[in-house]
């Protein structure tokens, strides 16, 4: 009964896989079910599953997952996130942002230095979401330049941005990873470079090799360079460790004073921008709400005990018990498409398994952040993929394919826990 009841309750999350997923496969076109519609109808199962509570309960457990204080906070930045966007766009800082990236960069060297960029900026202000926010229409805008394919480019940036998330002092999967696991933010950052940095060169290798055979337009239109100030301006202040959405505010201040100064657009033609640019994120604010509810609803039906309970009960020895955390805190994200929650809800049980087995609690850390990064990196209806998507204007999805770094940080950390890599945290 208790093994029907944690299945039941997982089951929302393969409803929405076939759904969406398996049915567009069978169609041969990801954009033949809404990923909305995907989202309403897995809700609604989910809500009608929930047994032994009245339906107004069900219903106040899906609102309250759909408006937490980390889910209000993402889709305050997507709104902010769309208003810049879109006027930065129609003032042409995207345009001239594109112009300078391809005046000062070879086209054999697009996708190496966009990668590169993403590293950067990602390490030094610890947020996937906001390096994603600031190089996704750049990616876009290279990718329509050069002929490239802008699922492929925007899928540099995001790979990239999960490099610092996974990490930077400052992000908050390494804080909530040490302080679990009891260790030392510098130990654990001894231990992820092991992994992250071997990583990162094998992939910016490959986009070298597979960035000469890009080149650059030939027709490349002079620079305005007051135009690009928004962009840079944004940079700065993020890598200064500014909040996102007080970074947000400053780039749509900037766009609408530039804008106006260009002659781009008037005082209603910015109003007019920003208004439409919100709207444009309406269809991923309302998946990010209907996916925070379902997947409450699945953590208070049990299904996130149920898998807890079941992968850690034929643990033996050292690599088994590593193993296990790698694998816990990775279904937890995909039941909660939020890496920090999902260290969060582990990691006291990692700690639990890493003291009885005489586990290195900074390699415990090391796993749990580098899995739950690299999860997060290739769900479709993670923040991260949807706001790439978003502002890129392409099916998340067709990201997934091109996600190289998530997916060789997480064969890497596998890797070294089957090997015992590093040996001395081993």
């Amino acid at each position: 009964m208790k093994k029907y009841k944690g299945l039941l309750a997982l089951s929302p999350l393969m409803v929405f896989v076939v759904l969406y997923l398996v049915t567009s496969i069978i169609a041969g076109d990801f954009y033949k079910v809404p990923i909305t519609v995907a989202f309403m109808i897995s809700s609604i199962y989910a809500v009608i599953v929930c047994g032994g509570l009245p339906l107004h309960r069900r219903i106040d457990i899906f609102s309250k997952g759909a408006a937490t204080g980390n889910m209000m906070l993402m889709l305050w930045i997507f709104v902010l996130a769309g208003a810049f966007a879109n006027s930065a766009k129609s003032m042409g800082s995207i345009d001239a942002t594109v112009g300078l990236t391809l005046t000062l960069l070879p086209g054999s060297m697009l996708l190496a230095g966009l990668f590169i960029a993403a590293c950067f900026i990602s390490l030094s202000v610890g947020t996937s979401v906001g390096t994603i926010v600031a190089l996704t229409p750049i990616a876009a805008g290279i990718a329509e330049s050069t002929g490239t394919d802008v699922s492929f480019m925007t899928a540099v940036v995001v790979g990239g941005s999960f490099f610092g998330d996974n990490l930077s002092f400052i992000s908050d999967t390494t804080i909530v990873a040490t302080s679990t696991q009891g260790c030392r933010l510098s130990d654990k950052f001894k231990v992820n470079s092991y992994l992250a940095i071997p990583a990162a060169t094998i992939i910016l290798v490959l986009y070298l090799f597979l960035g000469s055979g890009i080149s650059s337009p030939h027709d490349v239109p002079d620079v305005e360079y007051i135009k690009v100030v928004p962009y840079i301006m944004v940079l700065v202040v993020a890598i200064m460790g500014m909040n996102v959405m007080a970074v947000l505010t400053i780039g749509i201040a900037l766009t609408g004073i530039i804008g106006m100064l260009c002659g781009s657009f008037d005082v209603y033609g910015w109003f007019g921008a920003m208004g439409d640019g919100i709207l444009g994120m309406g269809e991923l604010i309302i998946i990010t709400m209907m996916a925070g509810g379902m997947l409450e609803l699945i953590k208070a039906n049990g299904g996130i005990d149920y898998i807890i309970e079941h992968l850690t009960r034929r643990v033996k020895g050292k690599r088994g018990a590593e193993l296990s955390i790698a694998a816990l805190v990775a279904l937890v994200d995909v039941c909660t498409a939020n890496n920090t929650v999902a260290i969060i809800t582990v990691g006291g049980i990692a700690k639990r398994i890493g003291d009885k087995f005489g586990l290195d609690s900074r390699k415990c850390a090391s796993i749990l952040d580098t899995m739950s990064c690299c999860i997060q990196g290739i769900i479709p209806y993670g923040a991260q993929l949807l706001m790439a998507a978003g502002l890129a204007a392409v099916n998340p999805v067709s990201i997934i394919p091109y996600l190289y770094y998530p997916f060789c940080i997480g064969m890497i950390a596998l890797l070294a826990i089957l090997f015992r890599y590093p040996r001395k945290y081993s």
